[in-house]
């Protein structure tokens, strides 16, 4: 049974200029009713004008304190995710310098742990002992750079592909509660998505197929991926604002094999385009002769031209020409 997700609730926190002034003032009408009971109570040696003064002091310190204690300061683009006693209470998004309970703690496990997965997130790698400060959540786009990975295309042939992701969070409360961390959970499941994403396809096809490919149709892969990612980061509170394929190679052990039959199959369509040349060629000039009536041929001589010919416009050198000073019969 699939557990029930917390929704996010947006705090709308009190002025904190308000609350520091309040700390403040507490504080010195603590420090100043100690003062002021223990000279008073001295003068007339009243021991209990002294403790109550005393306990004045210590109880406007200590509420003074624990309220600058509630006192928080928001970039732009930043959020706070605050629990209370183990309860969510709230998300604060609006940036500026605000009060909250004191007794509230902001969450954020990236700050926790060093990710260990493949690809690279800038900013994801925290120390611990980090104060509530560096909790805050970042709503910034960010890139997340994938190392090239080795994976098998639909034909077998191992390839490299490495791809970079933009993305950024749009729920903190997903991307806090749902998931352990969320910076390490979208790079392993980018690396996932990449590699069934290439199995599916292969690197190359042959001129002028309709199938996609992962070298000619790179924007329509990326894309899918993008829809893929976009599926299983949802949950997280993740928007993936695109996919891009940074690198896209055969594999060292197979890339000089796949080099030469990438040159012989450019070989073969060259030399079929030059073959429908010439013929085209030597088909324009017999008519041109015929419907001119410079020369009347016979089907022999017909034959050695087309031959001649052939061998000229379909050779890889320069023909030499011979004069034929004699008559053709």
């Amino acid at each position: 049974m699939k557990k029930e997700q917390v929704q996010e609730k947006i705090l709308h926190p009190a002025n904190g200029y308000l609350m520091l002034l309040l700390g403040i003032l507490l504080l010195i009408a603590g420090i100043g009713a100690g003062v002021a009971g223990s000279v008073i109570g001295g003068m007339e040696e009243n021991g209990a004008l002294i403790g109550i003064s005393i306990t004045a002091c210590v109880i406007l310190v200590i509420v003074g304190v624990i309220l600058l204690c509630g006192l928080k300061v928001l970039n732009p683009n930043e959020a706070y995710v605050l629990t209370l006693f183990g309860n969510y209470y709230g998300t604060i998004k609006k940036e500026g310098f605000f009060w909250v309970n004191p007794f509230c703690s902001a969450i954020n496990p990236t700050v926790k742990a060093v990710p260990v997965a493949t690809g690279s997130v800038e900013g994801r790698i925290a120390t611990a002992g980090v104060s509530a400060g560096g909790k805050k959540v970042s709503l910034r786009m960010m890139t997340l750079d994938n190392k090239k990975q080795k994976v098998n295309d639909l034909l077998g042939n191992p390839v490299e592909i490495g791809a970079v992701v933009i993305w950024r969070v749009v729920d903190p409360t997903k991307a806090v509660i749902n998931v352990e961390n969320y910076k390490n959970y979208l790079s392993i499941q980018c690396d996932a998505i990449i590699r069934n994403t290439a199995r599916q396809y292969p690197y190359d096809t042959n001129e002028g197929g309709d199938e996609k490919s992962l070298r000619g149709s790179s924007q329509e892969i990326a894309d899918i991926m993008s829809q893929e990612l976009q599926k299983k980061t949802e949950d997280a509170g993740i928007q993936i604002e695109e996919v891009r394929i940074t690198h896209l190679a055969y594999a060292p052990e197979i890339a000089s094999a796949m080099l030469q039959r990438q040159q012989a199959a450019a070989i073969i369509d060259a030399r079929q385009k030059i073959v429908e040349g010439a013929v085209g060629m030597v088909e324009m000039a017999l008519h041109k002769l015929n419907e001119n009536d410079i020369v009347d041929l016979d089907e022999e001589r017909k034959a050695a031209m087309v031959s001649n010919l052939l061998v000229v416009l379909c050779g890889n050198k320069e023909a030499q020409p011979i004069v034929n000073s004699g008559s053709l019969y």
